[in-house]
């Protein structure tokens, strides 16, 4: 059986699909209990959770590191421990330094959401760090992950947490700049616009907590925030030097 702690919009689709499969308890500290029932899963206490083959944590990753040792007393000796977190090398320190030596662990980042997901796996990707994994049990969770359509990418945690800060945090960021600006639909607009405007829906169904998470717990966002910002005053100042005078 598969435990998964925390029910919010990953938690809720990570459910969905996995209880096609497998059995699934669910907990979450809000009563949920009617909507974890109607996809296919069953609520639990964070102790019978905690006790299943495998455990995945969707909780945010600001309170994943203090989460690790709630948990950690309460997980079984041979459990794989499986975080679904946007950024790597954080969480896997985490859980290498709290989680208890015999535990399993593997790192992973689905790359897809309710909203790209709703209907179908098929396409989507998911990033796969091994951390401390029989090769046996990761071929095998690798080609579950196949057999439901996902793509599979396979890195480690500096080569994730490098790409992921312009692909995910840079891209939330230009989104989250549009929302603020007050971009909106236009009447006269162009096919670039509206892949913008695309951009700002995506990112603004997701929390601002996670914008912040994404930002703050990857190494290399800051790095990408302010070569991206520099580039863009160099391009403003280049653009008025050349500004014509009426």
């Amino acid at each position: 059986m598969i435990g998964i702690i925390g029910f919010g919009r990953f938690g809720k689709l990570a459910a969905h699909y996995l209880a096609q499969d497998f059995e699934v308890c669910v907990h979450t500290r809000s009563d949920k209990a009617s909507e974890i029932s109607r996809v296919g899963a069953r609520p639990a206490s964070l102790e019978v959770v905690c006790r299943q083959d495998i455990v995945i944590p969707c909780v945010p990753i600001s309170i994943f590191r203090d989460f690790l040792s709630d948990i950690a007393p309460l997980v079984k000796s041979d459990a794989l421990i499986v975080d679904v977190c946007s950024v790597k090398e954080y969480p896997i320190r985490w859980m290498k330094e709290i989680l208890p030596d015999s535990v399993s662990i593997l790192a992973t980042h689905p790359m897809f959401g309710p909203d790209s997901a709703a209907d179908s796996l098929e396409g989507c990707k998911i990033c796969l760090c091994k951390v401390k994994l029989a090769e046996n049990q990761y071929r095998k969770i690798r080609k579950y992950l196949h057999s439901k359509g996902l793509v599979v990418v396979e890195a480690t945690a500096r080569e994730h947490d490098e790409q992921i800060a312009t692909s995910l945090a840079l891209t939330h960021l230009i989104g989250r700049t549009l929302s603020e600006s007050g971009a909106t639909p236009l009447d006269i607009d162009t096919e670039g616009y509206k892949r913008l405007l695309h951009i700002l829906e995506v990112v603004e169904r997701d929390t601002w907590q996670l914008f912040t998470d994404m930002h703050h717990y990857n190494s290399y966002a800051r790095k990408k925030r302010v070569e991206f910002v520099e580039v863009m005053r160099d391009i403003i100042s280049r653009l008025e030097k050349d500004d014509l005078v009426d």
